[in-house]
């Protein structure tokens, strides 16, 4: 299973896979981060396209196509804000990775590429974020081996880093 799960530092932008998951905002509007280069990458269809699809709740995903993006899809997955954490957090950050892996399923898609998930602007401390993406990451490709590739991008080392050391806990 490990051989199919990759972590990398890098640019989601530039990943060539069936989707590349996008840490959307409810709107689908775009906005900073992760979200706003992927939709300064992908053009403004994407923005278009999103305004069609509606809002998104905490917790779910929608997809949508890639673009100029060379993933032929962007799955939006909106994170929770962080509020200390008894607000149902955790579950809902698990809750995105699951709606992603159901959309896949749907769409028989192979190949997804994630960002670390509401630990930018959100403020989902990373080193609570990364057990949980990467214990529903590990439950999906143990559920479906047509998975190809699961990656894991990362902003910067220092993320990576921690990723690491989680998948190895």
């Amino acid at each position: 299973m490990t051989e199919r799960l990759e972590l990398i530092q890098g640019d989601i932008t530039r990943i060539a896979a069936d989707a590349i998951v996008n840490a959307a905002n409810s709107g689908l509007s775009g906005g900073g981060g992760v979200d706003g280069a992927i939709h300064r990458a992908a053009g403004p269809e994407l923005l278009a396209e999103c305004r069609t699809v509606g809002r998104c709740p905490t917790g779910e995903a929608r997809i949508t196509r890639g673009y100029r993006l060379p993933a032929a899809h962007v799955i939006h997955a909106v994170g929770p804000s962080w509020w200390g954490g008894d607000r149902g957090e955790d579950e809902l950050l698990a809750s995105c990775y699951r709606s992603t892996f159901a959309l896949m399923e749907q769409h028989g898609l192979r190949t997804v590429a994630f960002p670390a998930i509401s630990t930018g602007a959100y403020g989902f401390p990373i080193e609570r974020a990364a057990p949980i993406a990467l214990r529903e990451i590990r439950a999906a490709l143990a559920r479906r081996p047509e998975l190809e590739r699961v990656t894991v991008v990362l902003f910067s080392e220092q993320d990576l880093k921690v990723y690491q050391r989680a998948l190895g806990a």
